[in-house]
């Protein structure tokens, strides 16, 4: 496992994201989100065509994440089941949604699911970090504007 950065890996990384084009920035997956998502990947594929629209895009996040521990997730990145303030950089609207399993999806009650372009777009990604993501209205932009509540922050390292 990869442990925790030091101060200077911390500067060097916050260099590069400033820098790096939206696309190309690093994001974060606990070892248990990791699990999960690749268990919920596998079965969305084994029950029909449902939900598939995302799951290559998934597994491409997931695929460039870097993994930790969850008690080793900076507090200041998306995990599953944190609670996200975003804003979008074309009408400026400030929106709150916390990033859940299908199961749990309720946009009513601004649960996203994972499974969702936007849930999709939001995983591992950090406060301060804009996110461009294609979505079934045309590409988007997000500001990630804060976190409210991230469950490893929060000592739950099994939500």
């Amino acid at each position: 496992m990869v442990g925790p950065p030091s101060h200077a890996e911390v500067a060097a990384l916050t260099f590069v994201l400033k820098e790096a084009p939206v696309s190309e920035r690093q994001i974060w997956i606990t070892t248990f989100d990791l699990e999960r998502l690749s268990s919920l990947i596998d079965g969305v594929r084994a029950t029909g065509p449902q939900k598939k629209a995302y799951l290559g895009e998934l597994e491409k996040e997931l695929e460039r994440a870097r993994v930790v521990d969850p008690e080793k997730i900076p507090g200041d990145v998306i995990t599953m089941n944190s609670v996200v303030r975003i804003r979008d950089l074309e009408s400026g609207e400030e929106m709150q949604y916390t990033l859940v399993f299908p199961s749990d999806a309720r946009i009513e009650e601004g649960r996203i699911s994972i499974l969702s372009a936007l849930g999709t777009a939001l995983i591992g990604y950090r406060v301060g970090d804009t996110i461009e993501w294609k979505v079934p209205s045309g590409q988007k932009r997000w500001k990630v504007e804060g976190i409210l509540y991230q469950p490893e922050a929060s000592g739950h390292y099994d939500r």
